[in-house]
């Protein structure tokens, strides 16, 4: 393990209920729900606390026993959680004093004591600001901290939390899954997540490229879809994507996740040519 972090400091902006769409993935994902240890880490958690407190807050509506430990490379937003975590276990806030939250000193090499290994690392902001060659190593280090069966869950958001998106990583260091999630309400367009795509995809966007093809094709539905916009923004997005999947595109899950403004394909869909 290295004996110092690893990893690059980002400007670690945080908000409130910013990460709520990926909280809401990691409780359904079966890497949480089936782990013999829920633990998840929320790594570069910023400059507050908060995103590690609802995260755990989500958990443990799913699992009582999940724990969350939130790491970032600069002591004093460590401090700083820290003290937030001290209001928490005096009950001078919103969040339950019994949360299983803690706080520490690292980076990638995510410091665990005693061997343990987390059942999901969230690492949601902090690639990018990285060149997209430091991706592949950046997940090598944090999925190799994973226990059998975990996830690594890196991606993007807007600083409010109503687009955003993020790829599903194994503990083999594999990527699984590409998943976009979408406030639908107000919607312009869902190609509007291009700015918010992941650091291995963002610079890709381009003709040619396979997440083009993806965000192209599933404006293109949007905009088929638009008479249906009369019963709402929901049902408008459930018609295009049935449409992609009429299409071939090999979207993962049903309507029940659509609904919520997601779309999630295999990583082969849309990785980098």
């Amino acid at each position: 393990m290295a004996s110092s972090p690893l990893g690059h400091p980002t400007r670690g902006t945080t908000g409130t209920n910013r990460l709520r769409r990926n909280d809401r993935w990691i409780a359904a994902s079966a890497a949480f729900r089936t782990a013999a240890d829920p633990l998840v880490i929320d790594l570069g958690f910023g400059a507050s606390g908060v995103t590690a407190f609802e995260l755990a807050t989500r958990l443990t509506k799913v699992r009582a026993d999940a724990e969350v430990i939130g790491f970032e490379l600069d002591p004093a937003r460590v401090a700083t959680a820290q003290a937030q975590l001290d209001d928490v276990r005096a009950g001078r806030t919103n969040f339950s004093p019994d949360l299983r939250v803690s706080f520490a000193h690292g980076g990638f090499e995510v410091p665990l004591p005693a061997g343990r290994r987390p059942a999901a690392i969230r690492a949601m902001n902090v690639l990018r600001q990285y060149d997209e060659a430091d991706v592949p190593d950046a997940w090598a280090s944090m999925a190799a901290r994973l226990s059998p069966g975990g996830m690594l869950f890196e991606g993007t958001c807007d600083e409010i939390g109503r687009i955003a998106s993020w790829v599903d990583v194994s503990s083999a260091g594999e990527p699984e899954r590409f998943t976009l999630s979408l406030r639908l309400a107000e919607l312009e367009r869902p190609g509007i997540i291009a700015e918010r795509l992941p650091k291995a995809l963002i610079h890709r966007n381009v003709p040619g490229e396979r997440i083009h093809d993806l965000l192209t094709a599933l404006d293109r539905e949007w905009e088929r879809a638009a008479p249906l916009s009369t019963f709402g923004a929901t049902q408008r997005f459930l018609a295009a994507v049935t449409a992609l999947k009429r299409l071939g595109w090999p979207v993962i899950g049903g309507r029940s996740r659509w609904r919520l403004g997601e779309l999630t394909v295999p990583w082969d869909s849309v990785a980098p040519r």
